[in-house]
């Protein structure tokens, strides 16, 4: 299904690629950075692009390009979905999913790659039947490595292929019994600087602007990067815990065919979609 994987970063350029069933020219991407070039920002590049030859599938991570080369005809929502696995299996094991994570730790992420997916097809996706066929690395780890010429892939088959429930072990027994519901919200919004208040203004549809959040912080530039333009646009990530930003709260949480009585957990998230600060 999937021939082969190119990660680009944020400046166009190709800093890992993967090939499972056949080796496919870089050349491929030239389509998929020519619709980079006519996007207003990366998030709006098409995450389908077909070419005189194959398919490419993308999703954007972490100011990534995770680029997928197709042959034939697939259902894109499952490949794009696979991506976003891969990205949360990055970001998993390193903590980041970033340039620097996955240059950091090269060799881990192909041996992932390559368990992930067997001929071009997803295998194994779940984190903790990859973690108990490639270790997570650790300091002690990548210096026994490096000295002995060893790796991170285990020895023994992972018990999650054999459970009914595969992100979970099998045979696993809990003490207690709990159930934990987490209510994500996702907002798209700007901010506009207003030079007779000298205040940023949201403008966020029909939210109340007093249940909005203030935020505050600091724009630095990495040396030797070109002075930015006058009055730059600048994209925020951001997660706010246990707030839902529209004010939705979960009053009564009812479970039922159970003999036992769980404990019910309910967190919040808010976090940013398309946020940008016109300044």
């Amino acid at each position: 299904m999937i021939h082969s994987l190119f990660l680009i970063n944020h400046s166009g350029d190709i800093f890992l690629e993967k090939h499972w069933k056949s080796v496919v020219s870089r050349s491929v991407c030239d389509y998929f950075f020519e619709a980079k070039e006519k996007a207003v920002d990366p998030e709006n590049v098409a995450p389908v692009l077909q070419t005189p030859h194959h398919y490419l599938i993308s999703i954007y991570r972490g100011k990534l390009f995770f680029l997928s080369v197709v042959q034939n005809e697939v259902p894109p929502l499952f490949v794009i979905e696979f991506l976003h696995r891969v990205a949360d299996t990055i970001q998993d094991y390193f903590g980041d999913c970033s340039e620097a994570a996955i240059n950091d730790n090269v060799v881990t992420v192909y041996e992932l790659l390559e368990e992930m997916l067997d001929n071009g097809f997803p295998l194994a996706t779940e984190s903790n039947v990859l973690k108990e066929m490639i270790r997570p690395p650790t300091i002690l780890r990548s210096v026994v490595n490096t000295l002995t010429g060893g790796s991170n892939v285990g020895e023994t088959l992972p018990t999650g292929q054999l459970s009914n429930i595969p992100w979970r072990r099998s045979g696993v027994k809990y003490t207690n019994n709990e159930a934990y519901f987490d209510v994500v919200e996702e907002i798209d919004g700007n901010y506009t600087y207003d030079l007779a208040t000298k205040v940023l203004v949201w403008d966020i549809g029909k939210l109340n602007p007093q249940k909005l959040p203030n935020l505050r912080g600091t724009l630095t530039t990495q040396s030797g990067v070109p002075k930015p333009e006058d009055n730059p646009s600048i994209q925020i990530g951001l997660k706010i815990q246990q707030l839902a930003i529209s004010g939705l709260k979960v009053n009564r949480l009812d479970m039922y065919g159970e003999k036992y009585k769980p404990f019910k957990g309910v967190k919040y998230l808010t976090k940013a979609g398309k946020f940008q600060v016109r300044t």
